[in-house]
């Protein structure tokens, strides 16, 4: 991982709503289309990646995302404090790579998450984002790779309520600003 400097680092709480970044959490993403790429995924990561579009699969420790048919955004729920997820990045190319079953890349500097938690969620996103919530917000672990404010994001429902919103890191000063400014008018 390179030297982080997280562009945000604060948290922000109006009206029921919390904002905040969770840095530094490890982000890998995974692409593959072959069926041993399934199989050696569940062996090290003890999860078996999602083959259904927008939903996730998790353990105590990690979240996988399902972005496209041959693509997964695996995240820790924990933020980096030891060497244990490079262990982990090294577990996946030995078993991936280097037998040229996919590609193992860590995007952990590429992307930023934004933690929103509190019940005008929804409506603080719903203002600026064209994708329609109301079966999202009950179905649990769902994701979702939308445009919220004209930024690219993927969106994953942990619980009710309670969002992980990845953006890149060149938009994320924006995003934030926008989150704020937004979220004192609802």
């Amino acid at each position: 991982m390179l030297n982080y400097n997280s562009p945000i680092n604060d948290t922000k709480e109006y009206n029921n709503l919390k904002i905040s970044e969770t840095e530094p959490t490890f982000k890998i993403n995974l692409r593959s289309k072959k069926r041993e790429f399934i199989l050696n995924i569940g062996k090290v990561l003890s999860i078996t990646p999602p083959v259904e579009a927008n939903t996730s699969s998790q353990n105590k420790d990690l979240n996988l995302l399902w972005l496209s048919p041959d693509e997964w955004m695996l995240y820790s729920n924990e933020i980096i404090k030891s060497n244990d997820h490079d262990k982990l990045e090294s577990e996946l190319i030995n078993s991936i790579s280097k037998l040229n079953y996919g590609s193992v890349t860590n995007v952990t500097d590429n992307w930023v998450m934004v933690n929103l938690n509190g019940d005008n969620v929804y409506e603080l996103l719903a203002s600026s984002c064209p994708f329609n919530f109301e079966s999202f917000k009950s179905n649990k672990k769902s994701v979702v790779q939308t445009i919220v404010n004209h930024m690219d994001v993927i969106i994953h429902n942990k619980n009710n309520n309670d969002l992980n919103l990845f953006v890149r890191r060149s938009f994320s000063n924006h995003l934030w600003s926008w989150l704020n400014d937004s979220s004192r008018f609802i």
